[in-house]
């Protein structure tokens, strides 16, 4: 009797936790619907959705995580804010291999990496820069371990993205390979 009345009391916490994770989604869903909507007249959500690759979500998230563009006097500052600039350490005979150094926004960067790789694995759905760039580097002579490749990109992206932003230029493909 007592195992039963356990086992009622469990069942309606889990039916509880249920019903509140899918109340919290339904909410995450209207709260990025409300920054799409936001986004929609903002010139950089327009270039940003115009690269292969980038959805309604993420050009919102990207335009949050970093923030005025303007700030950024050249593409090497948006890296360091990112925090995917090389960190080096060498001392005398002493050298060390190369790092990110990790200082910049945490959100941002694992952002990046996820929107990096979801375009990796669409690539052929969608062609662009970015994984063609992965594609070199995965099939030179000495290949490049998956994650140094995956930062490579993004350091790319960030460099492209700099230069769209700040001229109010579309991405196209097409344009850029000729």
């Amino acid at each position: 009797m007592i195992q039963r009345l356990n086992l009622d009391v469990r069942c309606e916490q889990v039916r509880d936790y249920a019903n509140r994770i899918a109340e919290l989604k339904d909410k995450k869903e209207a709260l990025v619907q409300q920054m799409i909507t936001l986004s929609k007249n903002r010139k950089e959500y327009m270039v940003l959705r115009s690269i292969p690759g980038i959805g309604d979500s993420t050009a919102c998230r990207l335009i949050g995580e970093m923030g005025d563009i303007r700030r950024s006097q050249n593409a090497k500052q948006l890296n360091a804010y990112a925090g995917i600039d090389i960190m080096r350490y060498q001392s005398r005979n002493t050298q060390y291999r190369d790092r990110i150094n990790k200082r910049g926004n945490k959100h941002l960067r694992k952002l990046l990496y996820f929107m990096v790789c979801a375009m990796i694995m669409k690539k052929k759905d969608k062609p662009n820069h970015f994984v063609d760039y992965d594609y070199q580097l995965k099939t030179q002579p000495q290949r490049k371990p998956h994650k140094v490749a995956i930062i490579a990109c993004i350091n790319k992206f960030l460099k492209v993205t700099f230069q769209l932003l700040t001229h109010g230029i579309l991405y196209d493909y097409e344009t850029a390979l000729s």
